[in-house]
């Protein structure tokens, strides 16, 4: 499995806490078709969507702090890493220092959902991204 810089996303949201958009870096491959017209929820646990800046269709957020999903990033490889089943879909989740990164795993390209140490228990939020996590082309990788 390669390793990933540290994201820093999170921290940047917290700082933005005067401004009424979060800001999200779309992923590499958010220009793909499918990352522009992921159906994302209207709502994750019961939070309501915020806007993002750059306003764009591969990101969303909800709440305040944010869970910030996004749609683009490169298909995960097999791994031995823990794989969450949530509802059909494969999950690799990673701690942050300010809270998880759930990745899919099994789709190309991947989602990442980004939950705040704020939520507990985080993988809960994660059946609100079964109908977006559907709609992406499946590589054969499944949760074991």
């Amino acid at each position: 499995m390669h390793r990933r810089p540290r994201l820093t996303l999170l921290a940047c949201l917290t700082l933005a806490g005067c401004s009424s958009a979060v800001p999200v870096a779309p992923l590499p491959a958010a220009t793909a078709t499918v990352c522009r017209a992921v159906p994302w929820p209207s709502s994750v646990g019961g939070r309501p969507l915020t806007e993002t800046t750059p306003a764009d269709p591969s990101v969303r957020a909800w709440g305040d702090p944010a869970i910030v999903a996004r749609c683009g990033g490169a298909a995960l490889a097999p791994t031995t890493t823990q794989c969450l089943d949530v509802d059909g879909v494969g999950w690799i989740p990673q701690e942050l220092s300010d809270g998880i990164r759930f990745t899919t795993f099994g789709t190309d390209p991947t989602i990442e959902v980004l939950v705040p140490a704020a939520y507990s228990p985080e993988a809960l939020l994660l059946p609100a991204f079964r109908a977006a996590a559907a709609t992406l082309p499946r590589n054969g990788l499944e949760c074991r």
